[in-house]
């Protein structure tokens, strides 16, 4: 059951970016598609016309008092090119990049097959000594006739080394796993897209052992989990909850523990950072010949035009307004009423920073150093007014800040849009009015 839940998330990861929204072939974002996990041929990273070869997670498992086992499930999208063929009188046939009849239309596009190969179980005496595998995909060729021609689908194949190790970390094992394309050197981005590994990521279940949380570690994995190194991915729990699991999605798109989809979606958008509700309102939106553009492009793309033609009232408003219960232990009344009985007043709170107490009004010089935004860096050494200051549910503490030299710094404080940092980001300026001086000074 762990498993397939898992696999449920892992489809989405596998398939983000696979064709976006308005899921034309004209679109300008689908001339350059599949930019998770991507697994570029030897030397394409290099030579500029690919991404790099590989990729490697480490995480770690807690050992019941039986044998222990792991499973790598390697997944991967493999290239597929269809191209659209005329046929002529004289029984040849022309490349086009378009095929029309009657209303039909079939497009020259870049499509994909989902490719899965499972390794192990492997006893954890032989992870112990190293284990390497090799991972043959094959190529292939298929045609379709249609009227008036055929479409052909040719893949490249595609070749990975996976490698396994395990070592002991006190008392937990740390297992790493590599993967690396060991296809052949190639010449251009055509050929490195065609030899590369789309979308890949890992699926580990463990037999006989637990998978330990590195995003929220027990107590005592937390020096082990800071040990854990990790190479464009990182593992999460998958499954139901808790801190450890018997199944890691090891992802190349950021996500937390035990990551789910959501019962209301009605099924695969392909863009995993963006809202259903939105591009099913998009979709809507589109015009009869645009959605032919969309059906014409790629079989997922029509089942996502026709599924929300076809979409009722009552299923729209399914994706419209959920509200889910983030602290289920809370019992009685809801999360939101323990906030407001909680004794907090952003307006006249304060924090102290460096031994000075800062609230509203308080003066701070910004010292950006946990990169949550890409703007820090523009912020780095700005000057700005606290506007009050801020205690979460899980009691951290945000300090509301409007920067001195910008032009519409009171038009933001008066509707309240400020940016947020942490106490130990800001310098106090001391010897700046406090809560207590504002208060009293004259207008």
């Amino acid at each position: 059951m762990t498993l397939a839940l898992a696999r449920l998330a892992a489809d989405a990861v596998l398939y983000e970016g696979y064709l976006l929204y308005p899921y034309r072939s004209t679109a300008a974002k689908n001339q350059v598609r599949w930019q998770f996990g991507v697994l570029g041929p030897p030397g394409a990273a290099e030579a500029g016309v690919g991404e790099e070869p590989d990729l490697a997670v480490q995480c770690l498992l807690r050992a019941g008092p039986g044998p222990v086992t792991v499973t790598v499930h390697l997944r991967c999208l493999q290239l597929q090119r269809r191209q659209a063929e005329r046929a002529h009188a004289d029984g040849t046939v022309e490349e086009v990049g378009e095929l029309r009849a009657g209303d039909r239309v079939w497009t020259t596009w870049d499509e994909a097959v989902a490719v899965e190969r499972e390794l192990g179980p492997v006893p954890v005496d032989e992870l112990r000594r190293g284990v390497d595998r090799t991972v043959l995909v094959p190529g292939g060729e298929d045609v379709e006739p249609v009227p008036g021609g055929r479409l052909v689908r040719r893949r490249g194949p595609l070749r990975a080394a996976v490698s396994l190790r395990a070592d002991d970390d006190g008392p937990l094992l740390r297992l790493e796993v590599r993967v690396a394309n060991t296809g052949d050197r190639v010449a251009d981005r055509d050929a490195a897209l065609a030899s590369s590994l789309l979308g890949a990521h890992l699926l580990l279940v463990a037999g006989g052992a637990r998978f330990v949380s590195l995003l929220d570690p027990p107590a005592d994995a937390r020096a082990a989990a800071g040990r854990c190194r990790q190479h464009r991915c990182w593992p999460v729990l998958a499954g139901g909850g808790g801190q450890e699991s018997e199944v890691v999605l090891a992802s190349p798109i950021i996500l937390y523990d035990h990551p789910a989809v959501a019962p209301e979606s009605a099924g695969a958008l392909f863009d995993s950072t963006e809202i259903d509700e939105i591009l099913t309102l998009r979709v809507m939106t589109l015009t009869e010949e645009e959605k032919a553009a969309a059906r014409a492009t790629d079989p997922r793309a029509a089942t996502i035009i026709d599924r929300c033609d076809r979409l009722t009232p009552v299923e729209l408003q399914r994706l419209h307004g959920i509200l889910r219960d983030p602290h289920p232990a809370l019992t009685g009344d809801d999360w939101w009423a323990a906030e407001a009985a909680a004794p907090v007043s952003p307006e006249t709170d304060a924090v102290l920073v460096a031994g000075v107490r800062i609230a509203r009004g308080s003066r701070v010089r910004l010292r950006p150093s946990r990169r949550a935004d890409a703007q820090d860096m523009f912020l780095a050494g700005r000057e700005a007014a606290v506007s009050a200051v801020h205690v979460d549910l899980d009691g951290a503490t945000h300090v509301a800040v409007t920067v001195d030299d910008d032009p519409a710094a009171e038009l933001h404080d008066w509707y309240g849009r400020h940016l947020y940092f942490a106490p130990d980001e800001l310098e106090p300026l001391v010897g700046t009015p406090d809560v207590d001086q504002r208060e009293e000074t004259p207008p």
